[in-house]
């Protein structure tokens, strides 16, 4: 009997491939930078936009000792994956799932008395100690507890603590400006966060953890490092500090690999219009090459006319405007094959945008770029072996 073989694989309309082994190394890296703290990974926004689950367990084998993320949501779906140890989360509303983070055992935030005071009640309500964290407010101006009502939780938190209802096992803040180095918001955030640490202290507090350094403060200033460092951007290979430092400077590589396969390739005579507007016509005879994602996708209609594309090793610049399904890239000339590999953005080393450049060509940064790439895009993941 004679074998078939089977017909190649169709090229994928568009992928995300995620490599594991640069995301390990990354940790590595970040922890050199920080060797007197543990580190936590964070993984919030579905581990930004990289894949929340295969992230947090290729973190934890590279040495992160905790996982953190913004709702309780997002770390009840770890628990609920078996990711084991310490997760954080901070992002809570009024009646949100404080019994169910409570049983998960997560450590869970607190700005205010509110929160203490539900958080207590689904303690109460479980017969189980909540596991808290005091955030203190130091000058960012979102969450956290201003310095004149902070006595007033750190009392209410000791006495909750004192009748068996919750252990305090963190202080912590965030920085408003820590990607500036030198801006002068830093120094007098680290004066009222040492300030605050020492006054919740001096009353009894005996926190396990003090943290208020970020990916830029953990790269950048070592004197902000404390007991913990939580590491979000930089994790995934992106620069929290374009400005200072690239990934490479910072011993980093970006995780996330973003390309599409060319759904057609066409003439078009000079002076023809393309795409919504005709923002771009056509300066000569030519060729187009249609790249089958675009805002629906997470690519940022900002970055029209001018985000870049590595097709057939040539940098490529987005023709006229990204549509919600699709954008045009001028070939000027080249017929390369419908199913060609179009490359918005990885690490750089083949020649092709990062997702800085994207970020550059939208008026964004590279957060918001990773971040933003939807559920249309299937997540491939590489070197996922921790051996």
């Amino acid at each position: 009997m004679t074998e078939t073989a089977l017909p190649p694989a169709a090229p994928p309309r568009a992928r995300a491939e995620i490599d594991l082994a640069a995301l390990r190394d990354n940790v590595r890296a970040l922890r050199a930078h920080a060797p007197g703290a543990v580190l936590m990974a964070v993984v919030k926004s579905d581990a930004y936009g990289h894949g929340a689950v295969p992230c947090a367990r290729a973190a934890v084998a590279a040495g992160a000792r905790w996982l953190g993320t913004a709702t309780p949501e997002e770390a009840l779906s770890l628990r609920a994956a078996g990711l084991p140890g310490r997760i954080m989360c901070w992002l809570w509303t009024p009646g949100g799932p404080w019994r169910e983070a409570i049983e998960a055992d997560l450590d869970v935030s607190v700005s205010g008395l509110w929160a203490l005071r539900e958080v207590t009640e689904a303690a109460a309500a479980a017969g189980v100690r909540a596991r808290v964290q005091l955030k203190a407010d130091t000058g960012l101006g979102r969450s956290g507890c201003q310095p004149d009502d902070w006595p007033e939780l750190v009392s209410g938190a000791l006495r909750a603590e004192a009748d068996g209802l919750l252990t305090v096992t963190g202080l912590w803040s965030h920085f408003a400006c820590a990607d500036e180095p030198g801006h002068p918001s830093i120094a007098a955030q680290l004066t009222r966060f040492r300030e605050m640490v020492a006054y919740a202290e001096r009353q009894g507090a005996r926190p396990e953890v003090r943290h208020i350094a970020n990916s830029p403060a953990t790269l950048t200033l070592p004197e902000a490092h404390f007991d913990l460092v939580r590491t979000g951007v930089a994790v995934y290979g992106i620069s929290p500090s374009p400005q200072i430092g690239t990934p490479a400077d910072f011993g980093l590589r970006p995780v996330m690999t973003l390309s599409a396969s060319l759904a057609l390739v066409k003439h078009a005579p000079g002076g023809h219009g393309v795409s919504y507007g005709h923002q771009y016509v056509t300066p000569g005879a030519t060729t187009l090459g249609l790249v089958p994602v675009g805002y629906a996708d997470g690519i940022p209609r900002h970055a029209s006319g001018s985000g870049p594309v590595l097709v057939g090793g040539k940098w490529r610049t987005v023709a006229g405007r990204i549509a919600m399904d699709q954008f045009v890239v001028d070939l000027g000339g080249d017929e390369p094959p419908a199913g060609t590999e179009a490359v918005l953005f990885g690490p750089g080393d083949r020649g092709e945008p990062t997702a800085e450049d994207w970020a550059q060509a939208a008026g964004t940064i590279a957060y918001e770029i990773v971040t933003r790439i939807g559920t249309r895009v299937p997540r491939v993941y590489v070197n996922d072996d921790a051996s």
